[in-house]
C-alpha cells in the first residue's frame, strides 16, 4: 500500500496530531523571522546602529534563509523531513543564545546567519511531510491551519519579547526565547513517529530525470515571483511598522508592538477562513489575486493623509485579515503547480521567493525610513502587493483549473 492511500485511510485524530505538530514547528519558524527586528529600537540605542544597517541584519537572514531553503528541499527529497526539522530547530535554540550574547554589529550579523541558515527547512519540511502524511481530502485545512500557526508565531512574538524585556532585559528575553526553542524541540522527539517521511525518488523510471529538471517549468518561476513581490510587502510591515506607526502618527511603541501583533492575529483568522474557501473553489489563483487587491486598497490607505493614528491601526490590522484568507489557496496552488515526486524540491525553490523578498524589502525599505519618506513606504508597499496579485493570476493561466471531484 502507498503513501498516498495510507494517508486517504487514516482517522482524523491521527491528520490533527501531525498538522498540529508541523504547525507548532511553523510558528517557531515564524517567530524566528522576529528574533532581530523587534529589538531594532534597543539595537539603535545599545549600539548606534541606522535603520539601513539593521535592515541589512534581515537582508544576512533571508539571504542564507533563501539559498539553504533550495538546497534544504533536496535534502528533505533524499534524507527525509524529520532529520533536518530537528537540526534546524537546535539551531534556533542556538542563535537565540549568541544574541543574548550579543555585544556589537558582528555577533547580530553571526545571529541573522544562524538563524536563517534554521528557517532555511521549514517549507520543505512542513509540506512534505503534510503531503505524505496527511489524507489528501484535508490537505486544504491542514494548509489553512499551517498558515494559521504561522501567523500565531508572528503575533507571539512582539507580545513575548515585551513581556519578558520587562521582567528582565532584552539579554534575558533572548534566553527565554531559547528555552522556549528548547522545550519545541523536545516535544517534536517525543513525537517523532509521526514526523517520519520517505525519500521522494522514483524507484522505477524508463529514463532518469534529473534533480533540477523541474526547474524549466515556466510556471515555477511564476509562483516564485508571487513569493518574492507579496512577501517584500509583508516584510516592511513587520520591519518598519512601529516606526512608521510612530512618526506618522506618534503611536507609543507599546501600541505599535500590538498593532503588529493584531496585524499577524488577524492574518492567523484570515487563513482559518481561507482553509474554507480552498476546501470549494477550483480557482484558487483568482481566490489569492482578490485578496492581495483587497490588500492593496488597505495599504494605499495606509499611506494617505485620510487616516488617524487609531483608524491606520486598524487598516493595517484588516491588512492582514485580508492576506491571510488568500494564504490556504496559495498553498493549494502551489500544490497544483508541483511535479510529482519533487515536493521537497518545489517547495525550497519556490518558497525561497519568499526569503529573497525578506532580504531584499529591510534594506530597500529601510534607505526610505533614513530618509523620511515614511508615506512612501507604505505606497510602494501597496505598489509590489498590487504587482502579486496580478502575478497569481499569471500563475492560473499556466496552471489551469483542476479537474472537478
Amino acid at each position: 500500500m502507498n503513501t498516498a492511500t495510507l494517508a486517504a485511510s487514516v482517522p482524523m485524530r491521527q491528520d490533527a496530531a501531525i498538522v498540529g505538530l508541523v504547525g507548532l514547528a511553523h510558528a517557531a519558524s515564524h517567530f524566528s523571522h522576529l528574533l532581530l527586528p523587534l529589538m531594532f529600537p534597543v539595537f539603535v540605542h545599545e549600539f548606534g546602529l541606522r535603520y539601513s544597517e539593521l535592515g541589512l541584519l534581515m537582508t544576512v537572514y533571508f539571504a542564507v534563509s533563501g539559498l539553504g531553503q533550495a538546497g534544504a528541499g533536496f535534502l528533505v527529497d533524499r534524507k527525509g523531513a524529520r532529520p533536518v526539522l530537528f537540526a534546524s530547530m537546535a539551531l534556533l535554540l542556538l542563535a537565540c543564545v549568541l544574541a543574548s550574547l550579543a555585544d556589537g554589529y558582528a555577533l547580530l550579523v553571526l545571529v541573522a546567519a544562524t538563524a536563517g541558515l534554521a528557517n532555511a527547512s521549514f517549507h520543505p519540511v512542513d509540506f512534505t511531510i503534510m503531503n505524505q502524511r496527511v489524507s489528501p481530502h484535508r490537505l486544504g485545512h491542514a494548509f489553512s491551519v499551517h498558515g494559521l500557526t504561522g501567523n500565531l508565531g508572528w503575533a507571539l512574538a512582539p507580545v513575548f519579547f515585551a513581556a519578558a524585556t520587562r521582567l528582565s532585559d532584552w539579554r534575558g528575553a533572548y534566553l527565554g526565547a531559547a528555552a522556549m526553542y528548547g522545550a519545541i524541540l523536545l516535544l517534536l522527539l517525543v513525537h517523532r513517529d509521526k514526523l517520519s517521511t520517505h525519500s521522494a525518488q522514483p524507484k522505477e523510471a524508463r529514463q532518469p530525470v534529473h534533480d533540477l529538471a523541474f526547474m524549466r517549468l515556466p510556471v515555477l518561476w511564476w509562483c516564485f515571483g508571487f513569493f518574492l513581490l507579496s512577501t517584500m510587502t509583508l516584510a516592511m510591515v513587520q520591519s518598519f511598522a512601529i516606526p512608521l506607526l510612530k512618526a506618522l502618527h506618534g503611536v507609543p511603541f507599546e501600541a505599535a508592538s500590538m498593532t503588529l501583533s493584531a496585524y499577524s492575529l488577524c492574518a492567523a483568522a484570515g487563513m482559518l477562513a481561507g482553509g474554507f474557501v480552498a476546501a470549494r473553489t477550483l480557482h484558487s489563483d483568482k481566490v489569492v489575486a482578490s485578496c492581495m487587491a483587497a490588500a492593496t486598497g488597505c495599504l494605499l490607505l495606509c499611506a494617505s493623509a485620510v487616516l488617524d493614528a487609531t483608524g491606520t491601526m486598524a487598516v493595517l490590522a484588516t491588512t492582514g485579515f485580508a492576506i491571510g484568507i488568500g494564504g490556504p489557496s496559495r498553498d493549494m496552488m502551489i500544490k497544483r503547480a508541483t511535479p510529482a515526486g519533487a515536493t521537497g524540491r518545489v517547495y525550497g525553490m519556490v518558497y525561497s521567493g519568499l526569503d529573497v523578498g525578506f532580504a531584499i524589502a529591510p534594506v530597500a525599505f529601510g534607505m526610505l525610513m533614513d530618509r523620511g519618506l515614511y508615506s512612501l513606504t507604505f505606497f510602494a508597499a501597496a505598489v509590489l502587493m498590487l504587482l502579486s496579485a496580478l502575478v497569481a493570476l499569471g500563475v492560473g493561466r499556466r496552471i489551469g483549473p483542476p479537474a472537478p471531484g
